[in-house]
């Protein structure tokens, strides 16, 4: 064998071999790729790839990147380069469809004012006066532009959702219809017990901004053809020929987003005709039953980690409420568009989603409590005056309960035989789309955002995501379903999470001492405000010998906690330190170790053979 690799024949051979390599290579495409990434960063979904095949007229996309600016910013170029290569793979899928042009705008060009005029926003740098455009815009055959202002690089995992949103926006440049249906006054009205005009919800004027709203009354008995995503806020008591026309809507393809509640805040009980009586509750429990879900009837989820401070009145501390919970990043799901980035989510009553077994759809969580949350009783929850009694209640049971959940898949009508004059309804579907909320407070203005009075304009000032995620959630919806499929992909850089887990475990800890110390500190000062009730009024200022040593035993109390948190912060440096010695041992000690053992291993086996 050796004798022909080293003759004549076999270097002519080895040469025609890298000949025919060449030529093969140079028939195929110059962008394939063999994508052996985990999550398939380079391969465009299935979602995508039907958006991109149902294209009637032809796209155009420019992407807008300074590559001369960018040339020291290697985290920024090696993204331009994924952004690049993936709109190369939408070209490609598209058949002709889409054209792209990659547009470098130098200063003073008529390419930035290109980029200008799509609305491209240009990022200056940290040094000099050079400015980076890292955008994406695009133009359907009717003149119709969207664009993408800039491609932020913590938002990586939704870039292809981002881009097929802009495609399926130029192919269908109408603006979406929300149908709202609410027993609520979303739209403003007539407040009963207050006896004075209510102003429209804030929520509904953000929505508004985006969509075109089309309300339907509570005995609406077919939905519009036209209305793209049904909107259903605190739906109380609808009649069947209502239920039947939100089924068959679904049935038909439409999109739906539910607010249900066990225990509206905000309703006071009464019908939108006035009558008392109404109940405070809202539910879909034949349509949910169809959908293989279940709002747990007359229970209201406690959490003990993420319930808020409320005020009882003027005057008075603020206390925890376990059924108010401002709900932090970690109690949303991360990979979902609708939920992604947001920084808080207030709810008040919550209730809890099920899904049912055997269910034939797919029930996603999206909003959840901690493991520290249990249910507990409706109207226990309404009567009590004093919130932090609730806490007696409160057992937790380790389980995380869904507030917020996505729905799809096949499904079945609630009412296959249709309703009385309607039996030509559909009966089942294979693929139904739902976003289901168990609170509808979390849309009133109270639980999110501020009013201002700006000579006569309502100027909004959020301190919650609640719109957002309202926004997010028609955004989606109101896109094909395969947009909605394209949900977030992985990143190119993976994060550590051993070591966040570390830290988000030492936090809650620090967390934890500090409530404790707080908790003290406010027990200590009531002690000394008693202790001063007796005294003489120009003695106030003066300590006694009791008020001495229960200070006393406060400032020992507060260096035990002090020292204590100091242990834990060491700790938690402790273990991270240990951490990084153990990932160093292992790129620089073990694996040269393991290579040698098996070149050692490889060379005695070769001996003992010879």
């Amino acid at each position: 064998m050796k004798k022909i690799l080293y003759s004549g024949v076999g270097l002519l051979l080895i040469a025609v071999a890298f000949l025919a390599f060449n030529v093969l290579s140079s028939q195929l495409p110059g962008n394939a790729r063999l994508d052996l990434t985990e999550q398939k960063l380079y391969t465009l979904s299935a979602g995508t790839e039907r958006i991109l095949a149902g294209l009637e007229q032809p796209l155009d996309l420019y992407f807008f990147y300074s590559d001369q600016a960018t040339r020291e910013l290697a985290p920024l170029r090696n993204y331009a380069r994924r952004v690049e290569e993936m709109l190369k793979a939408y070209e490609r899928v598209a058949n002709g469809k889409l054209r792209l042009h990659i547009v470098d705008p130098e200063p003073f060009s008529e390419d930035e004012d290109r980029a200008a005029e799509f609305g491209l926003q240009a990022v200056p740098l940290n040094q000099g006066d050079e400015q980076v455009y890292f955008g994406l815009a695009g133009r359907n055959a009717a003149g119709n532009t969207q664009a993408i202002p800039f491609f932020p690089l913590d938002q990586e995992e939704f870039l292809e959702y981002e881009i097929s949103r802009l495609v399926q926006g130029l192919a269908h440049a109408r603006l979406p219809v929300v149908g709202v249906l609410s027993g609520l006054q979303l739209n403003g009205g007539f407040d009963m017990l207050a006896g004075q005009p209510t102003a429209p919800w804030m929520v509904l004027e953000e929505i508004r901004q985006l969509f075109r709203i089309e309300s339907l009354e509570p005995g609406v008995d077919q939905i519009p053809e036209e209305v793209s995503v049904l909107l259903l806020v605190h739906p109380k008591q609808l009649p069947e020929q209502t239920l039947y026309a939100i089924d068959q809507f679904v049935m038909r393809g439409g999109k739906l987003l539910a607010f249900v509640d066990p225990l509206s805040e905000i309703d006071s009980g009464m019908s939108l005709s006035g009558e008392m009586g109404a109940g405070r509750a809202s539910d879909l429990e034949p349509l949910f039953k169809a959908w293989g879900v279940r709002l747990r009837p007359a229970e209201v989820l406690g959490d003990g980690v993420y319930a808020m401070a409320v005020s009882l009145g003027q005057g008075q501390r603020a206390v925890r409420h376990p059924t108010w919970l401002n709900l932090p990043p970690e109690a949303l799901d991360q990979q979902d568009v609708t939920t992604a980035g947001l920084e808080s989510l207030i709810v008040a009553s919550a209730g809890i989603l099920d899904p049912l077994e055997g269910a034939s759809t797919r029930f996603v969580p999206l909003i959840q409590s901690s493991t520290h949350a249990m249910p507990l009783d409706a109207e226990r929850v309404a009567a009590v005056d004093d919130p932090q009694s609730l806490y007696a209640d409160l057992q937790p049971t380790g389980e995380r309960y869904a507030i917020a959940a996505r729905v799809d898949g096949p499904a079945r009508s609630a009412y296959p035989d249709g309703i009385e004059g309607r039996k030509d309804g559909i009966k089942s579907v294979d693929n139904i789309n739902l976003i289901l909320v168990a609170d509808s407070d979390l849309l009133s203005d109270r639980m999110w955002v501020r009013i201002q009075d700006f000579f006569g304009q309502r100027i909004p000032q959020p301190f919650a995501d609640n719109a957002s995620f309202a926004i997010n959630a028609l955004d989606n919806l109101a896109g094909s379903d395969a947009l909605i499929e394209v949900r977030s992909r992985g990143r190119f850089s993976r994060p550590f999470e051993v070591v966040e887990a570390l830290q988000r475990e030492a936090e809650a800890r620090f967390r934890e001492k500090e409530e404790v110390l707080q908790q003290r500190l406010e027990q200590t000062e009531r002690q000394l405000a008693a202790l001063q009730q007796g005294e003489e009024p120009g003695k106030v200022l003066e300590l006694s010998p009791e008020q001495q040593a229960t200070l006393q035993q406060f400032l020992q109390e507060k260096l035990r906690i002090r020292k204590e948190l100091r242990e834990v912060r060491y700790q938690f440096n402790a273990d991270i330190e240990a951490l990084g010695r153990t990932l160093k041992f292992l790129n620089i000690a073990l694996v040269p170790m393991l290579l040698t053992l098996g070149a050692l291993a490889v060379w005695l086996w070769r001996r003992r053979r010879a």
